[in-house]
């Protein structure tokens, strides 16, 4: 058995619905299988899914706000009115700036902007930024990626004789702004037709209206805010995403050459993995160690030697984010274990005087993916008595629903379901603490803390073929909400699996079933395939992709997880030192067993005799469980039927047979009953025998060995044949008619020579029958175990 690492959830599709979408689409079943999984039913739907490149955007104006909105900003380019932009420190905050101020001043109008700064103003609109704004003669501002909860600051600014248009995409409170205008697909009663676009995504909505035609050219910055800001990419986020890409790919934006030559990119083949993994953290670097004013300034400035500027100075920043992040995130880990322990918080909330607020949302997600729980990080100020920080939550758990039944605490907080800010009295932290942990204690189950694992598609192996792989291309971009399709097969065998990369870090496998076969490659993996027995029915959970080596293209799964159902036997006999095998094992798991008492003397064995169970006898053998653990067997059993009992006592996850012997029982001869029959008639003619001075005579004449003609004596003296006095026997006058299995010596020599048989010199196959026979003569309902 191997356990996978996380929970695999198989989502049951309408069966009827997948054959009625690929006949009318032309497409195989696989393909499908996984539009239907993403919520396409006909074939306008997979072709609008499959073709976003050619799909247009909805209209602007069936936002609500945007027909003020537009009225607002048009009079106040017409009267030269100054417009400021306000803005967020994140890359979506950065590009939704860029995004505004573009279409702005394209249309005419005299705009600047302002983002406030992380640490000294926090997020969104602050009263003395507006009030700044306002003695620099600015009568109009836009929000872009913040403003919904701004409910006190707009409020001031109508007083002050500012219109405030905000374009936000967080999650709206009880209470909404007055505002001139708001913008915002999730308003409540909003008809549009998408709700989950980014801040950037509705600030390029605001450029269309206000331009009038859709603005192409802002299309390389909506995919960067979009995809960084972790939004599903589904709807007209898709198309954002998948015709942004094409626009970045050959974007003349001056800044974005400058990063791509910074980075060492080919802008050709430029994805959403490397906007996020490569330019957005880039981007977030400025903001979240100091002002973000530089990235806006890289996104917008021509000049070339600005731009190379810029670039290096964001990839340095990035830099000292990423030794950081290191840092804090060591520190917060080490206090979860020490204060916090998981298995007593289903919610992680942690403080620390000193850590940076600007990366405590990526420490948040590093204590996510360790511990698997909700983890709020903390940035501590003393002096001002204030806590500051980030949230990211798990599967199951609304973060943005738990913090607002905790608003009487948070006087500034907003996110959504799975990524949260906040800021509140350092005194509160601790109630924080325990009602979010009462939340979670209601809300999760113990199952919601193994990491799922959302599976697309169950299918064989001949379904992943190259034309399957290339289909999946047309899926991308990938992310939230379209995650990279991952596909099941079950019971599949192994042709080949061997360690490669590194240190042998990584598996690299054939895969078969029923005649078709594929590849598979699973980075990290390495270390399964000692886990694996050679005849394993694996299922293995993976991403179908195409592999180009040399010219030639095929199938390849990438493997993300594996599983074993059945109780696995790992043929380690020969083994002459198990210290680095039982040192392998987790020490939860393995059972050290044997069945000779003098095998816990063993030099090899002596390091782990704590642990060590000596079942010399059918009762300790059965009485010994072994459910779902890994039994090592050191040595032979002097019988089959201590194996017998050991095994009717649960169902072992593995079996590592190593079945050491101090003497061979093969090499050393069994006499038949001819041999016997003709020493009885040796005796019986010279009815007695000096057996102590000549039985090695009589061995060499017959060609035996003396070992068998001492045993051979010892067997009939315990039948009563024979008598012996000072090394002499003599046989017995009309014994008693018994049979030679009545002699325990013969029974234990015949005994010790089945099992060494059976368990020593069979081959694997016939050692996997013989433990499987074993298992199936159990008489409890887990008799029947599956064998691998």
């Amino acid at each position: 058995m191997l356990k996978a690492k996380t929970r695999w959830e198989v989502e049951r599709l309408d069966e009827q619905a997948v054959r009625r979408l690929a006949e009318e689409a032309g497409i195989t079943p696989l393909l499908a299988r996984l539009l239907v999984r993403r919520g396409v039913r006909t074939a306008s739907e997979a072709a609008a899914f499959l073709h976003p490149l050619e799909q247009p955007f909805h209209d602007p104006f069936l936002l609500d706000g945007m027909e003020r909105a537009i009225r607002r900003l048009k009079r106040a380019i017409d009267a030269g009115e100054r417009v400021l932009v306000y803005g967020d420190y994140d890359a979506d905050g950065v590009c939704s700036t860029s995004v505004m101020v573009s279409a702005l001043k394209e249309a005419g109008a005299s705009v600047e902007f302002y983002i406030p700064n992380r640490f000294t103003e926090g997020y969104g609109p602050n009263m003395a930024a507006f009030r700044a704004a306002k003695e620099r003669g600015v009568s109009v501002i836009v929000t872009v990626d913040n403003g919904i909860a701004a409910v006190k600051e707009i409020a001031a600014a109508n007083e002050w004789g500012m219109d405030v248009i905000v374009t936000d995409h967080h999650e709206p409170g009880p209470a909404l702004p007055e505002a001139h205008a708001i913008i915002h697909p999730k308003l409540p009663g909003s008809t549009y037709p998408f709700r989950d676009l980014a801040g950037v995504g509705v600030a390029f909505k605001v450029a269309h209206a206000l331009l009038g035609r859709v603005p192409r050219h802002l299309l390389d910055l909506a995919a960067i805010g979009t995809i960084a800001d972790l939004v599903p990419l589904v709807g007209e986020n898709r198309l954002l995403a998948a015709q942004g890409l094409e626009a970045l790919r050959m974007t003349k934006r001056v800044g974005l050459r400058a990063l791509f030559r910074q980075c060492r990119l080919d802008a050709a083949t430029i994805n959403e993995q490397t906007v996020g993994f490569v330019i957005a953290p880039r981007l977030n670097a400025a903001g979240r160690l100091g002002g973000a004013d530089p990235a806006v300034a890289l996104l917008m400035t021509d000049d070339e030697d600005e731009a190379m500027q810029l670039a290096a100075e964001m990839d340095e920043l990035n830099r000292e984010r990423q030794q950081l992040v290191a840092q804090i995130a060591e520190e917060a880990a080490d206090m979860v274990r020490r204060q916090f322990p998981p298995e007593e918080h289903r919610v992680l909330v942690v403080a620390g005087e000193g850590w940076n607020a600007g990366v405590v949302g990526i420490v948040a997600s590093k204590l996510v993916e360790q511990f698997y729980r909700p983890a709020v990080v903390l940035s501590v100020d003393r002096e001002k008595g204030i806590a500051k920080g980030s949230a990211r939550s798990i599967h199951g758990f609304d973060l943005f629903a738990s913090l607002s039944q905790c608003r009487d605490l948070l006087p500034h907080f907003g996110g959504h379901p799975m990524a949260a800010g906040m800021t509140l009295a350092l005194d509160d932290v601790e109630e924080l603490r325990q009602r979010l942990n009462a939340i979670a204690a209601e809300t999760l189950s113990e199952n919601d803390f193994t990491p799922p694992t959302f599976i697309d598609a169950s299918c064989s192996i001949a379904e992943l073929t190259l034309s399957a792989a290339r289909g999946l291309e047309r899926f991308a971009p990938f992310g939230v909400g379209n995650p990279r399709p991952l596909v099941l097969i079950e019971g599949v065998s192994v042709e080949t699996m061997r360690r490669v990369g590194a240190n042998g870090a990584h598996m690299k496998a054939v895969f078969s079933q029923d005649g078709a076969a594929v590849d598979a490659i699973g980075f990290g993996l390495g270390p399964l395939c000692e886990e694996i027995a050679p005849d394993a029915r694996i299922s293995a959970v993976g991403e179908l992709s195409v592999n180009e080596w040399n010219g030639f293209a095929k199938p390849q799964l990438s493997l993300c997880d594996l599983a074993v159902s059945d109780c696995q036997l790992f043929d380690v006999r020969g083994c002459r030192d198990v210290r680095p095998l039982l040192e392998r094992l987790p020490k939860e798991k393995r059972l050290v067993v044997s069945f000779r008492r003098e095998t816990g003397q063993r030099s090899d064995v002596a390091p782990f005799r704590g642990e060590l169970h000596c079942v010399p006898t059918e009762e300790e053998a059965g009485a010994l469980s072994i459910d779902d653990r890994y039994v090592v067997l050191l040595d032979v059993p002097p019988r089959l039927a201590l194996l017998s009992a050991l095994l009717s006592n649960g169902r072992p996850a593995r079996i590592y047979a190593v079945f050491a012997q101090p003497e061979a029982q093969f090499f050393r001869t069994f006499p038949t009953r001819d041999h016997f029959k003709w020493f009885y008639a040796f005796l019986h003619r010279h009815r007695s025998f000096p057996l102590a001075k000549r039985g090695g005579e009589l061995a060499r004449a017959r060609g035996w060995t003396e070992e068998t003609v001492h045993f051979m004596a010892k067997v009939f003296l315990e039948l009563d044949f024979i008598s012996e006095q000072n090394g002499v026997i003599s046989l017995v006058h009309q014994p008693a008619k018994r049979d030679l299995h009545e002699s325990p010596t013969y029974r234990r020599r015949r005994d010790e020579l089945e099992a060494e048989h059976q368990l020593v010199y069979s081959t694997y196959e016939q050692l996997k029958r013989c433990l499987a026979e074993m298992t199936r003569s159990q008489t409890h309902e887990e008799a029947n175990v599956s064998w691998t």
